[in-house]
C-alpha cells in the first residue's frame, strides 16, 4: 500500500486517501512470535520481546521498567572519556535508556575490563534495517572503548518459537552472520557463537541461572501458559548466560566477574532484568544496558519492522530500485493529504517514516535540522523528504552489500572459532 504525498491529487502514483492508507503496525504472526496462546492481544502501549504496540510512549517504557534516561550530563561525560563526540544516535535520543552505564564509565576510567554482548534471532535469511541498528551501534561502542564482543545466534530460540528446523536456524545463523561481519567488527575482539554449536560452555552457567529464576518469575515476566513448551519457559536462561564471563573460560582466563554491557533494543529488557535480578545470588556482576528505540516500519513511525512482513521492512540484499520503490509507495507520510494543504498548514515530522529514518541514517545535524524545520513550515513535501530518504539509503545499503560481499565463509569461520581474542 502506498501512504500519500501531498500533491495526490496530481499524481498518479498516489491513488487513495492517507485515513484509508495509514497502518500502524506490521503484521506479526503471534504463534510464531510467542505470544502463549496463538492470539495477539497485546495494547497499544505495551511492549514485549516478540510483539510491540504501535503507540509506544517511551517515557513511560523508563517508569514502567524501571530503568534510567541517558542525560545530557552522562553523554558530556562519555564524550571527554572516549575522546571524541559520541554516536549520533546517542545525541538524537535514539538510544535513550540504560541500567548502570555510569559504572561502566567508572570502569573504563579506571582502566578495568568490561566486554560487550549483543545477539541475534536467526529467522530470515537476511537482515533488515532495523536488524542493522544495534549492530552498527555496537561496532561504534567496540571501537571507542577497544573491548571484546561476543555476539550470540539463538538458533535454538528461533527452533522454539518460529517452527524451523535446527538445521534451517543454523544456517541461517551463519547468513546473518556475514551480514553482522559486514558491519565492520574487529576480528581480534570478536566471537561470534551458535547456541546449539557452544552449548557446552554456557551450559555450566544456564544450569546455575535456571535454578536461580523460578517458573513464577518467568511467567510473570513473559505470559506463559501451560501449553507452552518448556524450552520456550526455559530460554531466559540461555540468554542470560552470555551476559556472564564465566561462559567465555578462553577471552576472560577463567575470570567470572569481569562486567558486561549490553546494547539491545528496549523489547529485550525482560530477558536482562531477570537476569539481574538473579546475578548477586549467583556471585556474579549484574549486566549493564543501553536500550534502543524501535526502527520503525515503513507503515508508521510508532511501528516497529518486521521481518515477516516485505512492505513493511527494507532489507540489505535491496537493490536501489527496490529501496526507492518501497520508500515512495509504502513509507507512512506526516503531510497533509494535498500539496497545496500541507503548503499551508505543514506536515508533522514526528510520524512522518523518511523524516524517523533520516534521523538514524543521515549523518549531518544541520541538515536533519534543517528538513524537519522545512517539513513542519510546509516548505519541504512529503515527495521531497523521501527522495532526501533515498539518496542516503542507497549509497549506504549498497556500500553494505560490497562489504557483505567481501566476507568469506574462511572469515565466519575464524570469527566462530573457539581461541584467545584480545581483551
Amino acid at each position: 500500500m502506498s501512504q500519500v504525498e501531498p500533491g495526490a491529487e496530481t499524481s498518479p502514483e498516489f491513488k487513495t486517501s492517507q485515513a484509508e492508507e495509514h497502518v500502524g503496525v506490521p503484521e506479526h504472526n503471534s504463534a510464531d512470535a510467542g505470544s502463549p496462546d496463538g492470539e495477539s492481544k497485546i495494547a497499544d502501549d505495551e511492549v514485549t520481546p516478540w510483539e510491540v504496540g504501535n503507540n509506544v510512549d517511551y517515557n513511560k517504557l523508563i517508569d514502567r521498567f524501571g530503568s534510567s534516561p541517558i542525560t545530557p550530563e552522562l553523554l558530556e561525560r562519555m564524550e571527554k572519556l572516549i575522546g571524541e563526540p559520541v554516536h549520533p544516535w546517542l545525541r538524537r535520543g535514539l538510544f535513550f535508556s540504560h541500567r548502570d552505564l555510569e559504572q561502566i564509565l567508572d570502569m573504563y576510567e579506571r582502566g578495568e575490563p568490561f566486554y560487550l554482548y549483543t545477539g541475534r534471532g536467526p529467522s530470515s535469511e537476511s537482515l533488515h534495517l532495523g536488524h542493522l541498528v544495534p549492530f552498527q551501534f555496537t561496532q561504534w561502542l567496540q571501537r571507542v572503548f577497544n573491548v571484546p564482543l561476543v555476539i550470540q545466534l539463538t538458533d535454538d530460540e528461533k527452533f522454539y518459537w518460529k517452527r524451523l528446523t535446527l538445521r534451517e536456524a543454523e544456517r541461517l545463523g551463519l547468513e546473518n552472520a556475514k551480514d553482522i561481519i559486514a558491519c565492520g567488527f574487529d576480528v581480534t575482539k570478536t566471537f561470534i557463537f551458535l547456541n546449539t554449536e557452544y552449548i557446552q560452555h554456557l551450559y555450566p552457567v544456564v544450569t546455575k541461572v535456571s535454578r536461580a529464576i523460578t517458573y513464577n518469575s518467568a511467567r510473570s515476566t513473559f505470559g506463559f501458559k501451560g501449553e507452552d513448551s518448556i524450552g520456550k519457559t526455559g530460554f531466559a536462561a540461555i540468554q542470560a548466560a552470555p551476559s556472564f564471563s564465566a561462559c567465555f573460560p578462553h577471552i576472560f582466563d577463567g575470570r567470572e566477574t569481569v562486567a558486561c554491557l549490553i546494547p539491545c533494543a528496549i523489547d529485550q529488557d525482560p530477558y536482562f532484568r531477570l537476569t539481574r535480578e538473579v546475578a548477586p545470588s549467583l556471585g556474579w556482576r549484574k549486566p549493564a544496558l543501553i536500550h534502543s528505540k524501535f526502527f520503525p516500519a515503513l507503515q508508521g513511525a510508532r511501528s516497529k519492522m518486521s521481518a515477516s512482513s516485505a512492505t513493511s521492512a527494507i532489507y540489505v540484499t535491496d537493490t536501489p530500485e527496490q529501496i526507492a520503490t518501497k520508500i515512495k509507495r509504502h513509507a507512512f507520510s506526516g503531510g497533509r493529504d494535498t500539496l497545496e494543504e500541507h503548503r499551508i498548514k505543514g506536515g508533522d515530522p514526528d510520524i512522518d517514516v523518511s523524516y524517523q529514518y533520516l534521523s538514524f541514517f543521515l549523518d549531518d545535524d544541520e541538515k536533519l535540522k534543517a528538513l524537519r524545520d522545512g517539513f513542519r513550515a510546509g516548505t519541504i513535501s512529503s515527495a521531497e523528504m523521501k527522495n532526501e530518504l533515498i539518496k542516503v539509503l542507497v549509497p549506504m545499503v549498497t556500500n553494505f552489500q560490497q562489504a557483505r560481499a567481501r566476507v568469506t565463509d574462511e572469515m565466519v569461520r575464524t570469527f566462530m572459532t573457539v581461541r584467545k581474542i584480545t581483551p
